[in-house]
């Protein structure tokens, strides 16, 4: 009985050390989470106009799994992707030129960056075209 507990309990440590040693610590990984600095909450964003979204790139990993990028909005925090602003470019540019595309003027829009991990804007406004434009 004791070999077979002896057993059980030394397959499991085995497992568990097995399972740890495979899990890379967050800081190894190759990650890249960039801050958006534009748009921010001081933003206000007009349907049907041009605007470009920048980022940091002054610290990426030595590797990156995804070195192209995709940018959509979102609203508040339900993380729930909404239109694609842009998708292809690369991440090391820093900046990608959009046209604020028909969604419902709000308060708490966001843009969304994807590329090796994702990062979000402040909240900023969306608004209808100016009557002017």
């Amino acid at each position: 009985m004791f070999s077979t507990v002896f057993s059980i309990v030394g397959t499991a440590l085995a497992l568990a050390s097995a399972s740890a040693a495979s899990a890379l610590p967050v800081s190894s990984r190759d990650v890249w989470d960039p801050a958006i600095f534009t748009p921010t909450s001081e933003t206000l964003w007009y349907i049907g106009q041009d605007y470009t979204v920048t980022w940091n790139t002054s610290n990426p990993p030595q590797e990156v799994t995804d070195v192209y990028g995709r940018l959509y909005l979102t609203q508040g925090d339900s993380g729930q992707a909404g239109p694609t602003l842009a998708q292809g470019f690369p991440l090391s540019d820093g900046e990608v030129s959009i046209t604020v595309p028909d969604v419902q003027p709000a308060l708490n829009w966001k843009v969304v960056l994807m590329g090796d991990s994702g990062d979000y804007s402040a909240e900023f406004r969306i608004e209808s075209a100016p009557a002017d434009a």
